[in-house]
């Protein structure tokens, strides 16, 4: 019986453009789909984020262009910490999955991977 399970995913754009937020988000979806044998029909929601300095784009837009039409999309702005990555896209997905939580693959991109680093080092 499959459970609902969270996936999380971040990476940065180079700019504050349309076509490299759409991009960067792309990328960060696919392989988050591909890393967890994913089907479109399998996710439930998206909830995204980005860093103040990112607002040429809604990240969800990517999603509705590589075939996510009957997700639920949701974004927002992170909050503005100093120090804080810039031009930072945060995703946390929702999906149907057999998976355990320790078999999901949370995806971390570009300058992105220093977010998860971080994360164990206050652990």
């Amino acid at each position: 019986m499959s459970k609902v399970q969270a996936i999380r995913g971040a990476t940065t754009s180079p700019s504050n453009s349309s076509e490299e937020i759409l991009a960067a988000t792309a990328e960060m979806l696919d392989l988050i789909i591909k890393e967890n044998s994913l089907k479109v029909d399998d996710i439930i929601s998206a909830f995204f984020t980005t860093t103040q300095d990112l607002n040429a784009e809604f990240p969800p837009v990517a999603a509705r262009k590589i075939g996510w039409v009957n997700v639920a999309l949701m974004c927002s702005h992170e909050m503005k910490v100093p120090g804080a990555l810039p031009k930072c896209i945060r995703v946390m997905v929702h999906v149907n999955t057999d998976k355990n939580p320790t078999d999901i693959v949370n995806i971390y991109l570009r300058d992105a991977v220093n977010l998860r680093k971080r994360e164990f080092e206050d652990d």
